[in-house]
């Protein structure tokens, strides 16, 4: 049982860190435009923010408007309750969250596979950022069969699909408003300090959800969730800090971030349908995704400094 914690434990850590990387290379961009004094506050009380606050709550709401029977009171009980009612409530629920979930995560893949700048792993990568005009195309075509299938199972599983069809849509336009942003006040947008704080601070709630979405492809228990990502947020400021010149220098990270996120949106989406995979399989797959694009990445670095 403790290792079975440990593992997903570790999972969620890593998985949290490697869907961060975008974040964390923003957060520094910005932060190098703001004097030491507001610099402080954000990674003090912004850690706050993005640990307690988002990744603290967001898991209980997600599982709450999943069981909209359950009032919001039974919902956070229910991380540290053994009542019958309550657990089969969250039980009868997992389809949801899983396939909402696995098609927002699966979304988030295709839209970096098919139109997102990038430093190309493979060939393939190359050819399919070329076809970016069949991304909309192939997400209906996913989206109608998806809803297909869960309207034979159960219509409320289909609604799932849709809010996270509807989610993906939603979050997608807040990151490409950020990449916008993030080129302004690299310019001197002459926002204020405590703007760019704000600013920063949603920002990182929208990132946050991809890591929290992922997390229950790990595990359903809350309280579980809230200590990996949690542990993760950490990581990652600790990264923004002192050593974001080292995460670049890792070209093939985001690579390896998003195909972990592709698989484990697949995984959940197979799950959501009925299929039983082992509970160490999500972490063993960000782990090898994570060590074979490290492992490109260092190649890469040698090649570079060589020349």
């Amino acid at each position: 049982m403790i290792w079975h914690i440990v593992i997903v434990l570790l999972g969620l850590a890593l998985f949290e860190i490697v869907s961060s990387v975008d974040n964390a290379v923003i957060n520094a961009h910005i932060l190098k435009t703001m004097p030491e004094k507001y610099r402080k506050i954000f990674l003090v009380w912004g850690l706050l923010f993005a640990v307690f606050l988002v990744r603290g709550l967001l898991p209980f709401l997600i599982v709450w408007m999943a069981n909209p029977a359950l009032s919001i009171i039974e919902v956070f009980s229910s991380a540290f309750s053994q009542s019958s009612t309550i657990t089969n409530s969250l039980e009868h629920s997992k389809p949801l969250l899983l396939l909402g979930g696995g098609i927002y995560l699966f979304f988030v893949f295709l839209a970096w596979l098919f139109l997102e700048e990038k430093k190309y792993a493979f060939l393939a990568e190359n050819f399919m950022h070329k076809q970016g005009v069949w991304f909309y195309a192939i997400t209906s075509v996913t989206t109608t069969v998806i809803v297909y299938l869960a309207l034979k199972t159960n219509p409320i599983l289909a609604l799932a699909a849709t809010i996270g069809v509807t989610a993906f849509f939603i979050t997608d336009g807040f990151k490409k408003n950020a990449e916008e942003k993030e080129k302004e006040l690299l310019t001197g947008s002459g926002m204020s300090a405590w703007s760019k704080i704000l600013y920063l601070e949603v920002l990182d709630a929208s990132f946050s959800i991809d890591g929290v979405v992922g997390a229950f492809a790990f595990t359903m228990s809350v309280p579980l969730i809230i200590l990996g990502n949690g542990l993760g947020a950490f990581i990652v400021r600790e990264f923004t800090i002192k050593g974001i010149n080292v995460i670049s220098k890792f070209a093939y990270l985001k690579n390896g971030a998003m195909y972990s996120i592709g698989v484990l949106g697949a995984i959940m989406i197979l799950e959501a349908f009925g299929a039983h995979y082992p509970f160490w399989l999500s972490p063993a797959v960000t782990f090898t995704l994570l060590l074979l694009f490290l492992w490109l990445s260092m190649n890469e670095w040698k090649k570079e400094v060589a020349k």
